[in-house]
């Protein structure tokens, strides 16, 4: 069973290239779902895989790549009964 979560990263989060960063760090781990801006400055992602994957890409998120400042990142656990395939952005909601 791949663990399941939802991550609302805030801080200075958009116009830095961090939904960029997140596809390819989530491809590297092998990882499935999807990352988009929100309207609220937010950046929001659903991240499935292996536990150990899982973890590394939350510990990833909290750093960001070179030009983010990420203030939080709100973890929420979900039990999707379709997992998505592959890891792609999202529009803006």
């Amino acid at each position: 069973m791949a663990l399941q979560a939802r991550l609302v990263i805030t801080g200075r989060v958009q116009g830095v290239g961090y939904r960029d960063w997140t596809i390819t760090t989530a491809r590297r781990l092998g990882l499935t779902g999807w990352v988009r801006n929100r309207t609220d400055g937010a950046v929001e992602a659903l991240i499935v895989g292996e536990d150990a994957a899982v973890g590394e890409m939350i510990a990833a998120c909290r750093r960001g790549p070179a030009l983010a400042s990420v203030d939080n990142v709100d973890i929420e656990p979900v039990d999707l009964d379709v997992l998505p395939e592959g890891f792609r952005q999202l529009p803006t909601a």
